[in-house]
Order: C-alpha cells, then structure tokens, then sequence
C-alpha cells in the first residue's frame, strides 16, 4: 500500500513522522499502531463519556479535550415531553 505524500498532501509526511517518533519505531509499524489504536481509544472515550458519575459539564470538557480535528467527541441531551 501507498500513502500519498505529495502536493496537497504534503502534511501526511508530517503526521506519520510524527507517529513514528511517537511510537519510536518505522513509519510503516506507526502507522498500523496507529489503525490499530485508534478503535480502541474511541471505545475507551465513549465508556468514560456514559459513566453515571460524571455531570453533564464535565462530560462536554471531557468531550471537547479529547476531540481531534479527525474526530469528535459531542454530548447531546434530549428531553421530550408527552402530553398526559
């Protein structure tokens, strides 16, 4: 597989640069660990975002520090009122 690097995708060099000294190893082992991260992390977010404990302000902090400019992470709430 291929990554494009080139022209208007020149920050995509920068990013797997980035992962592989995050990782501290080859850009190719940076980039699987990251597809293979990723998935986990947002299961973990989304368990700590539903927890009971938490108040519905700290949940939108939690949210908006954790969100990427690749993901985000919002907290809605509904309230929904039936006529008796």
């Amino acid at each position: 597989m291929r990554i494009r690097t080139d022209g208007d995708y020149a920050y995509r060099r920068d990013a797997i640069e980035r992962a592989a000294d995050f990782y501290d190893c080859n850009r190719t082992k940076a980039v699987v660990s990251a597809c293979d991260d990723v998935p986990h992390f947002v299961r973990a977010i989304r368990q700590v975002l539903e927890r009971d404990d938490l108040t519905l302000e700290q949940r939108r902090e939690i949210a908006e520090t954790l969100s990427t400019k690749a993901m985000s992470f919002k907290i809605e709430t509904e309230v929904a009122v039936s006529p008796d």
